[in-house]
């Protein structure tokens, strides 16, 4: 969403609405950096389809200063393969989830005078992240017992919880730079910060220290380049491409990182395009998956023998920003100040 025209700043008083839409299908097992192609082979990949929601309102206490409040919204299912006793599939079994996730309020403020710099400036937040969304999710699942087939309540997926359980903190960082009157570099960055170590919540796994599900710190950063389109930018249309970094750790900043987890990070590429006209931005961009790695959890390495559990990673995800200032003294396009990507 930078790049586009206009004040990168919201005028105080004015408030600003916000909805992000999120799309990922993760069907591509890894195990480290290595691919286990033969999951596709044999039909035998996990495949999870999330659609997730964000709804914020930000106001603009001044032109430096800034609160938001913002809540999610997740549907999403995961199926897995079911095998018989020779371990060929057989079956597969379909978990769904959906609801609202974890609410986060934050306040966010720029370092420099917006008054003074108008080519660039770096801005900070911090928000506290709220247990609102069910991190309990529970489906009838098929389960064998030797060569009996029964169906069992179970746990949905970690993957596809809506909440975490934890209350958690967001650390976050964004920074503009405007050069050669139509170019604008831009930085992001965010953590969320969860201490909680394991949230109760059974995932009826049978490795050692797996039993419960791990609430996981996340983070999320990228640095990319945008510019208006030549001879469209009078219509509020811009370009940008982005490097683009997400995952959890194998370890929390804060806290112990046992229960299970599946760490890993991707690395993509995301170009994007951007329309801002009288207040209203919209953005659509479309990272796609250069290198992924599952890495080897706390509970990996403490196993005897050690092991090294797989993780499904997307090929490519769409996204989706809309927000739309109103009620202040005038209604800038936000540019370099559309709201920061939330960790949910």
């Amino acid at each position: 969403m930078l790049g586009t025209q206009g004040s990168p700043y919201l005028e105080a008083g004015t408030w600003q609405f916000n909805y992000g839409y999120r799309y990922q299908k993760s069907d591509r097992h890894f195990t480290g950096s290595h691919e286990d192609k033969e999951r596709e082979r044999e039909h035998s990949q996990v495949i999870n389809k999330v659609h997730l929601m964000d709804f914020g309102l930000t106001y603009a206490f001044t032109k430096r200063v800034n609160g938001s409040v913002s809540l999610p919204v997740l549907f999403a299912t995961r199926s897995s393969p079911v095998r018989n006793a020779q371990r060929e599939v057989i079956d597969r079994d379909l978990q769904r989830a959906e609801g609202i996730g974890d609410m986060v309020i934050q306040g966010s403020g720029w370092i420099l005078d917006p008054e003074e710099f108008l080519k660039g400036n770096i801005g900070l937040s911090l928000g506290v992240k709220l247990p609102t969304g069910q991190d309990d999710v529970r489906h009838k699942a098929t389960v064998r017992t030797g060569n009996v087939f029964t169906r069992e309540v179970r746990t949905a997926d970690q993957s596809i919880q809506p909440g975490d359980g934890s209350f958690g903190a967001i650390l976050g960082m964004q920074g503009f730079y405007n050069f050669f009157e139509k170019f604008t570099g831009f930085a992001q960055g965010s953590y969320l910060l969860n201490p909680r170590a394991t949230n109760g919540v059974p995932t009826f796994r049978t490795g050692s220290g797996e039993q419960e599900m791990s609430v996981t710190d996340a983070y999320l950063a990228k640095v990319g380049l945008a510019r208006p389109i030549p001879f469209l930018e009078q219509y509020g249309l811009s370009l940008s491409l982005a490097a683009r970094l997400e995952g959890v750790p194998v370890r929390d900043l804060i806290g112990s990182s046992k229960g299970f987890r599946r760490p890993g990070y991707a690395i993509a590429i995301e170009p994007g395009i951007a329309w801002s006209w009288k207040g209203h931005t919209l953005g659509v961009s479309a990272p796609v998956a250069l290198y992924r790695n599952r890495q080897r959890s706390v509970p990996d390495d403490r196993a005897e023998p050690q092991r090294h559990g797989d993780a499904a990673f997307a090929d490519y995800l769409i996204l989706v920003s809309y927000s739309w200032a109103f009620g202040g003294p005038g209604q800038s396009s936000p540019s370099a100040s559309a709201p920061v990507e939330r960790l949910h």
